[in-house]
């Protein structure tokens, strides 16, 4: 009972400092956080929680997400409770010096992956919790709050089903129902049986329960950590809960009260002790045995100059190749893995590949829920279809420095052929060169993909490399050297008058344009610029000298591919650049037909060549 008591007084605590924050802030979303503060009491404070606030990174710590993100004040206020950081420091809410920011980023050491774009939470902690116990052999739990609005986003169901799929018992997820979203009513409503039923028909084990009874809250964690599903406590909740003026009325969501409204409510909480601190259960060494991996397995990658072979088809062996040099190595594939070739890593490290399906939104939330328990996950797809994870990606760029993921697109542009434009990846570079401190590779043979590859694996951070459906001849030995930002002349003399820069596919198309323009006398330098991002501008003026026109050919289209990388590095330089790219809706046909349709093929770079000549 007296414990019962401890928690409430704890409620109490985050409820003003909840208020407070935010209404020093004159900004969050108070309402957002009250109707889970019950919720979050009895997680943290009642031996459910294990985790050492000294230590945030301990491996052994549970995991907790605020897939809900805008309950930030909640979260900060949680940890003021623990006595991790001053109850002063909430006051800092939003601050542009403060660590706590208005949604979750790992600036707040306890923050482990940055939410707050809903609908990405449960992907993150489905990789976690992924990780624990399938590669890691652990026992701890992931826990994830949850609000109702977001359950309408797809990725959350996405989460759900592969969360049974890998039967996922460490997972436990609280729904926190309090029916209001921004605007009005959420989709269901309180209609948590609505949930319930839907949840149950995904291979969830559920509770209904009143989210403000500790009573009730204390049951559901008990029933979740005994279940052999993953869980998923329904929380009948009240937006506001314990402020009259915001209770279950709508117009309050991102709203804080004026310095006069708080001063009217706080005291209907009741006698705050505003310096109340209860203590967070320390975790514990739970462990379980995991399938063994083997330490290597022999890979023969003897690449001969001329030899033909797409870059995709290098990208499973090389991955196989430098495991043993880097055993964290997860290799996840949107069921496509017998096109972008991570089957052959799959064929020989089955323990450390996980299908994810068509899903490439939770994929990419997997991914990064993988790169916080310090996993090197490779994220294969076709280029195309890795579009549309577009918010997940940018969001694994504000979780810092735990997002060590490395993306491979294949089926790169319209030389994949006839399977037409809804399976060309014609804006993926753009994309990629949008996400700050990206890395970009762009392979030309199965030498460099093999060698950016590695690089991608040692180095941490989020690269993505662009790979080639069609077989393109080997152009590299295998002791050639790679690095980012680099790039190779293949072909320079001193009377080259213009430089045609391609990668991938175009390279190919530049080396053939080069044989036909010397037969007709015209010299010209290919370069190849295997990393599109960074590019090394010192080294590609000094591999440009004497040269002042420039040929970008890229299989992308013009907006923020190769071209623009290029004239993005060069604007400051006396040097004008002429973009080949893909122009035109691209339709079906065979590859030759395609890059001649898109004026992007040998004949097309002839006749640019000639015209600037």
């Amino acid at each position: 009972m007296q414990k019962n008591k401890n928690l409430q007084k704890m409620t109490q605590f985050l409820r003003y400092w909840v208020l407070k924050s935010t209404t020093k802030a004159g900004s969050g979303h108070p309402s957002s956080c009250l109707s889970g503060i019950e919720l979050m009491t009895v997680l943290f404070f009642d031996n459910i929680l294990k985790y050492d606030i000294k230590n945030p990174d301990n491996v052994l710590n549970d995991h907790i997400f605020f897939s809900k993100g805008h309950a930030a004040p909640l979260f900060y206020s949680l940890f003021a409770g623990a006595g991790a950081i001053k109850n002063e420091k909430l006051n800092t809410l939003r601050n542009i010096d403060s660590n706590l920011e208005g949604h979750p980023t790992p600036r707040f050491p306890y923050t482990k992956g940055a939410t707050g774009s809903l609908g990405q939470g449960l992907s993150i902690g489905v990789g976690t919790a992924l990780s624990i116990k399938w590669l890691e052999g652990l026992k701890n739990n992931v826990f994830v709050f949850l609000g109702d609005s977001e359950m309408a986003e797809g990725s959350i169901w996405e989460a759900i089903q592969i969360a049974s799929f890998y039967k996922l018992n460490n997972l436990i997820a609280v729904l926190d129902v309090n029916k209001l979203g921004q605007r009005g009513r959420t989709m269901y409503g309180h209609n948590v049986k609505s949930y319930k039923k839907k949840l149950e028909s995904f291979g969830w084990e559920t509770i209904v329960i009143d989210g403000h009874s500790i009573k009730q809250v204390q049951k559901a964690y008990k029933k979740a950590l005994n279940s052999n599903k993953p869980f998923m406590i329904i929380a009948k909740t009240i937006k506001g809960k314990g402020v009259k003026l915001m209770e279950n009325k709508n117009g309050w969501h991102g709203k804080a009260l004026s310095q006069k409204q708080f001063n009217q409510v706080v005291g209907s909480l009741g006698d705050v002790d505003k310096n109340f601190q209860l203590n967070i259960a320390k975790p514990e060494d739970r462990k379980h045995s995991v399938q063994s991996q083997a330490l290597s397995v022999e890979i023969d990658n003897d690449y001969k100059k001329g030899d033909k072979i797409a870059t995709r088809k290098v990208y499973g062996k090389s991955l196989s190749k430098i495991y043993p040099d880097f055993p964290e190595i997860v290799s996840l594939d949107a069921e496509v893995s017998n096109s972008t070739y991570a089957k052959d890593f799959a064929n020989n490290y089955p323990g450390r590949f996980f299908e994810m399906f068509i899903a490439e939104q939770n994929m990419v939330g997997v991914a990064l829920g993988l790169s916080i328990r310090g996993k090197i996950p490779f994220v294969s797809s076709f280029a195309a279809f890795l579009t549309r994870a577009f918010d997940q990606i940018r969001m694994s760029q504000y979780s810092l420095d735990q997002a060590n993921i490395k993306f491979v697109g294949s089926h790169a542009g319209v030389s994949i052929g006839e399977d037409g434009p809804s399976q060309m990846g014609l804006e993926d570079i753009s994309m990629f060169r949008s996400i700050l401190k990206s890395i970009i590779f762009y392979p030309c043979d199965a030498v460099s993909m093999e060698k950016l590859t590695k690089i991608a694996a040692k180095n941490k951070g989020i690269y993505y490399i662009r790979t080639t459906r069609a077989d393109t001849p080997v152009l590299y030995n295998k002791d050639e050297e790679f690095e980012v930002g680099g790039h190779k002349v293949l072909k320079k003399s001193e009377k080259d008058k213009i430089a045609l820069i391609g990668a991938g596919i175009t390279l190919h198309e530049s080396l053939k344009a080069y044989q036909s323009l010397l037969k007709k006398g015209i010299n010209v330098r290919v370069i190849d610029l295997y990393s599109i991002k960074p590019i090394n501008k010192k080294k590609l003026l000094n591999s440009l000298k004497g040269i002042k026109k420039v040929i970008t050919i890229e299989d992308h289209f013009p907006a923020g591919g190769l071209g623009e990388a290029i004239e993005s590095s060069l604007s400051d330089q006396d040097v004008r650049i002429f973009k080949i790219a893909v122009k035109k809706i691209p339709r079906s046909g065979s590859k030759k037909d395609l890059l001649e349709y898109e004026d992007i093929s040998e004949k097309a770079i002839i006749k640019k060549v000639e015209e600037i000549l």
